[in-house]
């Protein structure tokens, strides 16, 4: 049983707090169980609160809607296991203003918890777990240069870290051909990757032929070239304006019906 405390002495987190007095519990029923919850050993109890005014007086427990301030009051009743007792704030007969609940079961007090107690426990918990299986994770990935990433297929439970015994060789065959394990995809873009960056980083050198020509016979070479197509492009306009020329002059065929004037009028003479 724990001993018993002022107002203002509970701890930062009364959630984990629990009492009780042994010599109450066989005897505990709803008409004494305010009585049982104002035990100075309590903890919980606030001895300022209305119901020790009014015990201190020998008054009756219905005057408590009458009084402001801090009162207890039996909210709940399942005989002979739970009594669930609140503690609020009246304000009138009327009106109260709840501030913590506790629930008695077995004899033994508890502090409900509030909302946000509770929705704190569940994402600490939930965050555990995350960070648990995000580890797990972390410890199964293994990585391989010809292969890439995998995973490590292991049950829960099984030790982690290097095979202590080896696996046996296979035996080899005289006169078979050991087969060669086939590049993997991952592998043969790997290795491209790499050539394509070394050849950007390291350009090949030019022949040793066309490194000892001269630059100016190069750029002379160059201009050639570039003059011979112009002449070509001109010879052929010259060609195709002279078969334009010739179709133009082409008599016209001689089995077409030459054109006719047309008829002339005669008048007749009056």
């Amino acid at each position: 049983m724990l001993p018993g405390r002022g107002v203002g002495c509970l701890p930062d987190n009364p959630l984990g707090l629990s009492w009780h007095d042994s010599n109450w519990i066989p005897m505990l029923n709803s008409n004494n169980v305010l009585d049982y919850f104002s035990e100075r050993s309590n903890p919980f109890y606030d001895r300022s609160c209305n119901n020790e005014a009014i015990k201190m007086q020998r008054l009756s427990m219905d005057q408590l809607s009458n009084m402001i301030g801090l009162e207890y009051c039996l909210l709940h009743v399942q005989e002979p296991i739970l009594y669930v007792v609140r503690k609020q704030h009246r304000h009138s007969p009327t009106h109260s203003t709840p501030i913590a609940d506790f629930y008695i079961v077995a004899g033994i007090v508890y502090q409900a918890p509030d909302l946000l107690s509770i929705i704190n426990s569940h994402m600490m918990s939930s965050a555990y777990h995350l960070e648990t299986a995000f580890e797990e994770l972390n410890s199964l990935a293994r990585f391989h240069p010809s292969k890439g990433y995998s995973w490590e297929n292991r049950r829960p439970g099984q030790p982690t870290g290097p095979v202590t015994a080896p696996p046996p060789s296979p035996v080899k065959v005289p006169g078979k051909r050991d087969t060669e394990e086939a590049s993997s995809q991952f592998q043969r873009l790997r290795v491209d990757m790499l050539l394509v960056e070394l050849t950007r980083k390291f350009p090949l050198p030019l022949p040793q032929a066309l490194a000892a020509v001269p630059q100016n016979v190069i750029n002379n070479q160059q201009t050639n070239e570039v003059i011979k197509k112009e002449v070509k492009q001109e010879i052929k306009q010259e060609m195709v304006q002279d078969v334009i020329i010739k179709q133009e002059a082409q008599p016209i065929n001689s089995l077409s019906p030459p054109m006719r004037p047309p008829p002339e009028k005669k008048f007749k003479p009056s």
